[in-house]
């Protein structure tokens, strides 16, 4: 059985979900593991019971040292697009995680990297993989929800800042703050039900009011990250906002790592002409649609075991990589993506509605 050999870039929080997909997936080798940090490999090698596998701490050397068919990147933000773009270069498919890059400079070099290289560019979007996610695009594919022109979605926490003082909160190495670090995972679900229109305008607001607040977290998101009390935290922790599309929907977003609110919750909603519907995140979906009589009525499907978005995605990189397995996605909607959230904050700090 032909398996993809593969090389793990960051071992921490994030990658250490990566890795355990990988190990239990038998189509993949994991042939070496880079992290600044060699212990974190070593852990990893001795919790998956490997042997044979090379520890770098130094991406560079372990592209040009080894025999890989693709990476696999786990780092803070800011290294996504430059090992992204090295690896390609040389010849690599790559998996990355979210956000694609920190900026619409970096993700349009990692964009056109990935055109020249020929090879597969997947970012993780785990939240398309889970049940309710893949019922409800089948209920829209069916044509049930009609033309869907409006919404608003968002991931809103109590208490719930990842790493306080480490790079999640240091804008140089993450981008921002819960805007791209959560911001990516709703609008890209919501966007991707949308039937993925094309951003055409935005307007937001951004706050940091949580950044000297001692209160214990609620959130077990707030895990990741290694915080440090004498760091940066010079990013936002509450972002709110407005994206138009090229087909006239428009859709409203919110989210926040900390915020005087009743419950952390994330959601999509999205309005059809035939039928609405919401997401949750308990896996479940409601839909709100019209009776043979003319009566809104509440629908309750009952749906599978919402499963692990991530293990899915990642194993869908390797099925395509490996099978030609058809993709559900574009390196373009990760390039609009970022253009929607960088000109989100140029709005925050204008004031203004910027065009796309």
């Amino acid at each position: 059985m032909k398996t993809l050999r593969l090389g793990m870039i960051g071992l921490g929080g994030m990658g250490n979900i990566h890795f355990d997909a990988h190990v239990l997936n038998e189509r993949v080798t994991i042939v070496a593991l880079c992290d600044l940090i060699p212990e974190r490999c070593e852990k990893a090698i001795e919790k998956g019971n490997l042997t044979g596998v090379k520890v770098y701490t130094d991406f560079r050397e372990m592209i040009d040292n080894e025999q890989l068919d693709a990476i696999d990147i786990c780092t803070s933000n800011d290294f996504h697009s430059i090992i992204a773009v090295y690896a390609l270069d040389h010849g690599l498919h790559v998996f990355c995680e979210k956000p694609d890059a920190m900026n619409v400079t970096e993700v349009q070099k990692m964009y056109d990297a990935y055109k020249r290289s020929g090879k597969i560019l997947m970012c993780m979007r785990n939240n398309r993989y889970y049940s309710n996610s893949k019922y409800l695009k089948q209920f829209i594919a069916d044509g049930k929800a009609g033309e869907i022109y409006c919404g608003r979605c968002g991931w809103i926490r109590r208490r719930g800042i990842p790493g306080r003082g480490g790079w999640f909160t240091t804008k140089a190495k993450s981008g921002g703050g819960p805007l791209i670090d959560l911001g990516v995972h709703m609008i890209d679900l919501s966007i991707w039900l949308m039937g993925n229109p094309r951003p055409v305008a935005v307007s937001g607001s951004t706050f940091s009011k949580f950044a000297n607040n001692t209160a214990k977290s609620d959130s077990v998101h707030s895990t990741f990250g290694v915080a440090n009390a004498n760091g940066t935290f010079d990013v936002e922790d509450l972002a709110m906002g407005f994206i138009k599309f090229d087909n006239g929907a428009c859709l409203q977003i919110e989210f926040s790592w900390a915020s005087n609110i009743e419950r952390e919750e994330r959601f999509v909603e999205l309005r059809g002409t035939k039928a609405g519907f919401k997401w949750r995140d308990d896996g479940s979906a409601s839909i709100f649609t019209e009776d043979e009589h003319g009566t809104i009525e509440d629908l309750n499907p009952k749906l599978p075991e919402m499963g692990n978005g991530h293990f899915r995605a990642l194993y869908h990189f390797v099925d395509i990589v490996l099978d030609g397995a058809p993709k559900d996605y574009e390196p373009e909607q990760g390039v609009n993506m970022i253009k929607i959230l960088s000109a989100l904050y140029e709005s925050a700090q204008t004031g203004k509605e910027v065009q796309l």
